[in-house]
């Protein structure tokens, strides 16, 4: 059985680059649709379009205008492909407007693993999270935010409770939110998955005090190596919020305590939750 994610990345291609996808309700979080889970959309896509590097090491996506449920194509514009890496511009058409611009640069990932040398080594630390069992999960969300962020229904979310204290109006002032995360249908992570991890968790402005949906501006995303499968852990965290804009920084650590994926992105400050 195809799980529900895969149905909702595919894509039909429709000619001269062009692939035919639709984007699912399901994926809404305020006024538009998730951006990590359009990123996968793009790129699943794009590995159509280069088969021999099906991996996006390198993304970088400027979100012009916000994406609505609905039919849409993926425009593909390969500007080069050779030797290790291709590099292609996509973007995301709804209604006769670019909703999204992105450069991918990909590559294949289990070539580069090969490559490994005594100079490969990591400086960062794991992400340790409470137990599962310990943390807070989606599910149990009011039903105001679910209805506000119909992605929770798509997948299983475990936020750290020492982060999570804006849940119940006490919000940390840490700029941090972390948590556990899965799809749903048993669906194991891949590096298509990744993207869409790198944008799962509720804002870091949430732990400002600041709650409400935070629109992306400009998102890049490196995937480091493919994941484990089981559950991932993501981190984000902001250090400057002014002048309406902040920064969110994500790393995404795979069951084998891995660090498979990293992104910052520039967004504006949340807009208000309904009442």
């Amino acid at each position: 059985m195809i799980a529900e994610y895969d149905r909702h990345l595919a894509a039909t291609p429709a000619g001269e680059g062009r692939y035919d996808v639709e984007v699912p309700a399901g994926w809404a979080v305020g006024g538009g649709i998730n951006g990590g889970f359009l990123l996968s959309l793009m790129v699943n896509a794009l590995r159509d379009a280069l088969p021999a590097m099906p991996d996006p090491l390198a993304t970088s996506a400027h979100f012009l205008s916000a994406s609505v449920p609905g039919p849409a194509q993926v425009v593909v514009g390969v500007r080069r492909e050779g030797g290790s890496v291709a590099t292609a511009d996509v973007e995301l058409v709804q209604g006769g407007v670019t909703r999204i611009a992105a450069t991918v640069t990909c590559g294949d990932l289990d070539r580069f693993a090969a490559r490994g040398s005594a100079s490969d080594r990591s400086l960062a630390e794991p992400l340790a999270l409470p137990p599962i069992e310990e943390c807070f999960a989606s599910a149990d969300a009011p039903d105001e935010v679910k209805a506000f962020v119909a992605m929770l229904g798509r997948f299983d979310l475990r936020l750290d409770p020492a982060h999570a204290g804006w849940g119940g109006g006490t919000p940390g002032g840490t700029g941090v939110v972390q948590s556990w995360w899965r799809l749903d249908d048993g669906r194991e992570p891949d590096v298509v998955s990744l993207l869409t991890a790198v944008d799962v968790l509720p804002p870091v402005t949430f732990d400002l005090g600041l709650p409400g949906w935070a629109p992306t501006i400009e998102l890049t995303a490196y995937v480091r190596a493919r994941p484990a499968p089981g559950w991932l852990r993501i981190r984000h965290a902001t250090k400057q919020l002014a002048g309406g804009l902040f920064e969110e920084d994500c790393e995404v650590w795979d069951s084998a305590d891995r660090l498979v994926a990293q992104s910052r992105q520039l967004a504006l400050v949340p807009r208000p939750m309904p009442s």
